[in-house]
């Protein structure tokens, strides 16, 4: 049961502490290939040099926000069915709602561990 973990994974984040705590649980996963950007133009600028497996994205971010990123993402014929995960520390249901019409693939609200992760992983990459 599974993904592939040799696919590349972009991971949007503007706290490079959080970067690096789901860098360690990819990791913990299988996942060696993993890229981040600080916020969405950076992420959006990696998107159209490189193809990802996978975007984890946070929301709260400046100059563009995870949620216009996701729509950026949506809205790109070359990019548009690339799985994208909203990581949030908020769990407003507007902000879940406004994700799911914008085309997020699944949402997780902080803190979480590898096995959550894992979960969602399997749930928008799933083989």
């Amino acid at each position: 049961m599974g993904f592939e973990t040799s696919m590349p994974i972009l991971v949007v984040d503007d706290y490079q502490t959080m970067v690096r705590i789901i860098r360690n649980l990819l990791k913990q996963l299988g996942f060696e290939d993993v890229d981040d950007a600080a916020d969405g133009v950076q992420a959006m600028s990696k998107m159209r040099q490189r193809r990802y497996g996978l975007v984890i994205s946070d929301w709260n971010m400046e100059p563009m926000t995870g949620y216009e990123l996701l729509k950026t993402v949506r809205a790109d014929d070359e990019l548009k069915d690339t799985p994208f995960i909203m990581v949030t520390a908020e769990s407003k249901t507007d902000n879940v709602i406004a994700a799911k019409k914008a085309g997020v693939s699944s949402y997780i609200v902080k803190p979480f561990n590898a096995q959550t992760l894992k979960s969602k992983i399997e749930a928008v990459c799933g083989m």
